[in-house]
């Protein structure tokens, strides 16, 4: 089925520069890279292609991009260009060249030390990043539906829009952002809008998609909302927020409690079996009894007692994540962002434009050395989820992915 509107008619491909002048000056050679890519990556290529096409001549030579002009091919009378994905949409700029700037994005670089680095105008680094929010990030992140995540994590960041409170519903899993909306309001209604972007985006890999646990605070609106969305799902309480209560409410003169408190809390969480569960809380609770007097500390320590239900929950999820360590280190990355954009002055629609554009730079741009030294190949979170990318550069993948997932989407319409 042929997809309608003129932004579907361009087919992304990872043609290499060096070989770009033979692609389209030799029909042949472009012939065999056409169906060699059909063969081997028929996902970029919209749902009405096969091996019957015709090589339909050439674009016209871009304004914009000294000497650069697209092949054409004709699909069942459709005709679509083809453009190599070493160059940006709309032939805006080479992508080797961008992909350094927007990759500084990620470590709180303003737009307007961009263009004084690269050139350009601060404006028009901000359109380009903006521009990454238009693709899904589920969709764009994940190649597969056999690697949507069954276990992930959810918590709202909060930040201000012109000055009033907002709450930023953030899904991670497999240390990428999956979802990302700010909302309006902390209620049930209000996160339930928030989250379910993400289910929305995974129906359209795979509609019959439920993960089977999800991590969160004790927000109970938040526990609320993905119990609505997915009403088998199972809410895991994170077992670091109970412990770090207990934490902040140790003064000076309870530190040496604090310490025994905290070692006896952490044997809880190490413990194999539900039994042994029990046991550490049941002991934990008579020597909080016993050995300190009336205080915050002891409070919240008596109150992880009294979820001992919660604790054992764990052991019925052993793929759950019981701490939200991983979504912790991920909204670290937000809050720089929030802080080099000095909070936000738009819309809360644009502001989740500018947290999603985010979150794709994150999920495909190269991470710490330390953590791909193992695979060169597997530098980005999302190359780790999929196993595999498709191009050297990290700007080209994000591109090919959402090309791809974009044919994907439209061909279930």
């Amino acid at each position: 089925m042929a997809l309608k509107g003129s932004k579907n008619r361009t087919i992304v491909l990872p043609i290499s520069e060096k070989n770009y002048d033979t692609f389209m000056n030799d029909k042949s050679y472009a012939r065999e890279i056409i169906t060699s890519f059909y063969k081997s990556h028929p996902e970029l290529f919209p749902a009405s292609m096969s091996s019957h096409y015709r090589l339909n001549g050439k674009t016209r030579i871009s304004k914009k991009i000294t000497g650069f002009r697209m092949r054409k091919i004709l699909i069942l009378g459709v005709n679509y260009q083809i453009r190599p994905s070493f160059i940006l949409p709309y032939c805006k700029e080479q992508v080797s060249f961008v992909s350094k700037g927007l990759f500084l994005l990620r470590f709180g670089v303003p737009f307007w030390a961009l263009a004084f680095v690269f050139g350009y105008n601060a404006t028009w680094w901000y359109r380009l990043f903006i521009s990454l929010s238009q693709h899904d990030i589920v969709g764009t992140t994940i190649g597969a539906a056999k690697d949507l995540p069954s276990d992930i994590l959810a918590d709202e960041h909060h930040i201000k829009v012109k000055g009033v409170k907002k709450y930023v519903a953030t899904t991670v899993a497999a240390d990428c952002f999956l979802g990302m909306a700010v909302c309006d309001e902390a209620s049930e209604a209000s996160l339930s809008l928030g989250y379910g972007v993400f289910k929305e985006e995974c129906e359209q890999i795979d509609p019959n998609y439920a993960p089977q646990s999800v991590n969160t605070d004790g927000w109970a609106a938040t526990q609320k909302a993905w119990e609505g969305l997915y009403d088998k799902i199972a809410v895991i309480a994170c077992f670091l927020h109970a412990f770090l209560k207990v934490r902040n409410r140790a003064t000076k003169k309870m530190q040496a409690f604090f310490h025994l408190a905290g070692d006896k809390i952490w044997d809880i969480y190490k413990a194999d079996t539900k039994r042994q569960v029990s046991q550490k809380i049941r002991r934990l609770r008579e020597w909080t009894n016993k050995q300190l007097a009336n205080c915050p500390m002891k409070d919240h320590i008596l109150k992880l007692c009294a979820n001992k239900n919660k604790w054992l929950k764990h052991l019925d999820y052993p793929n759950a994540h019981r701490t939200s360590n991983m979504l912790d280190r991920l909204m670290r990355a937000m809050k720089k962002h929030k802080i080099n954009s000095q909070m936000f002055h738009s819309t809360t629609q644009a502001t989740t434009k500018n947290f999603r554009a985010f979150a794709l730079i994150h999920n495909f741009s190269p991470s710490c050395p330390s953590v791909w030294k193992e695979d060169e190949k597997l530098k980005s979170p999302a190359a780790r989820l999929n196993k595999k990318v498709m191009a050297d550069n990290w700007l080209e993948n994000l591109i090919l992915s959402a090309k791809k997932h974009q044919f994907r989407k439209h061909s279930k319409t």
